[in-house]
């Protein structure tokens, strides 16, 4: 717990998110708000998701999940976020990512939304957590990808102002 208290909190949205406790009395769980970055077809958006730190925080990572509705390749229907620094660390039994592009525990909350961020700008569709979204942002990302993350955006806006 000693770790979590010394994470610095980024009340501003400078950086394109803020985060808190959920409830003060629980450290482990955090709740973020991600603005969509700036020339990306998520611009606009309020994208509200979970972070859920285990007890052994910082040698095992946090798990992240969208509350609000979001349609990109990696984040699953359930809105579980899959991104390699969110990875259990060591070596991937796939051989698809490199020790080092797994949980280190220097990650922090801010490292850890920077990389988020980046994911929404830049989708990895090699693998997927949503195979639809990806599927759509391969072969057609200004048809059917573009209007789908357009409606979740649109539902985003209208949610962060209830």
């Amino acid at each position: 717990p000693t770790e979590l208290s010394g994470l610095q909190l980024n009340k501003n949205p400078v950086e394109g998110f803020s985060a808190g406790l959920i409830d003060d009395d629980d450290i482990y769980k955090w709740e973020v708000v991600i603005i969509g970055p700036q020339d990306t077809l998520f611009e606009g958006g309020f994208f509200k998701a979970y972070l859920t730190f285990p007890f052994d925080y910082p040698l095992r990572p946090p798990k992240m999940k969208f509350i609000t509705e979001i349609w990109h390749p990696n984040v699953a229907k359930n809105g579980d976020v899959c991104i390699s620094i969110l990875h259990e660390p060591g070596e991937d039994k796939y051989g698809y990512e490199k020790p080092e592009e797994r949980w280190l525990p220097i990650h922090t909350v801010e490292t850890i939304m920077i990389s988020v961020i980046s994911m929404l700008a830049d989708p990895n569709s090699d693998s997927p957590a949503n195979v639809d979204a990806a599927k759509e942002w391969r072969e057609d990302p200004n048809g059917e990808f573009k209007r789908k993350v357009a409606r979740c955006v649109r539902k985003s806006q209208e949610m962060a102002f209830d």
